[in-house]
């Protein structure tokens, strides 16, 4: 059985579940679809509440969160920013792993702003994406987000990161300790 991982790089939360992902990879096929999550239904989960103190904030809590899992963060320059030049650079780059790596690491392990083609060209670069225009060429690619965005949605896809084997979605806080458990018992695999 495959399973689906949804993710956004716009997501704190996508980057900090990348390295169970990654353990997740080694037990089951995992397909990666990157989405537009700010196009999805909102819970306000990852929103920034504004004039609370960081600590106060999901600013904070990510930070948090990173620090109790051992997960490198920098948050980029601006959070929350606008993540269709990183998701296109991925698609360009074909979804692969290594290429979501990368730009994850770019944008919040080192910091480094990427709200344009050419904040991205250095990984753009490392990933073999010569042509960072937004139109035509290999990275022009929202034809295709749009066609996952539009998919994930109509699978009841609400938030980022989400994990899909079958008709089953795990998200929200608990979803890496639910998946976790899915795998754990052959019960729970069937009924996906």
């Amino acid at each position: 059985m495959e399973a689906y991982w949804y993710f956004d790089f716009a997501s704190p939360f996508a980057y900090l579940q990348l390295a169970k992902v990654q353990e997740w990879r080694s037990r089951m096929p995992l397909t990666p679809v990157p989405i537009l999550a700010r196009v999805l239904p909102r819970d306000g989960a990852e929103n920034i509440v504004p004039g609370l103190a960081p600590e106060d904030s999901a600013e904070g809590f990510v930070r948090w969160r990173a620090k109790s899992l051992g997960v490198a963060l920098t948050l980029p320059p601006s959070y929350p920013f606008n993540s269709v030049a990183a998701l296109r650079l991925c698609v360009a780059a074909n979804i692969t792993w290594p290429a979501i790596e990368a730009i994850f690491a770019h944008l919040w392990r080192d910091g480094l702003p990427g709200t344009t083609p050419e904040e991205l060209k250095p990984v753009a670069l490392r990933l073999g994406v010569n042509s960072l225009g937004t139109t035509g060429g290999v990275f022009d690619s929202g034809a295709r987000l749009r066609a996952n965005t539009e998919a994930a949605r109509a699978l009841g896809v609400g938030s980022v990161p989400t994990i899909r084997v079958g008709s089953r979605l795990f998200h929200g806080a608990n979803a890496a300790a639910e998946f976790d458990d899915w795998l754990a018992e052959p019960v729970l695999r069937r009924t996906a």
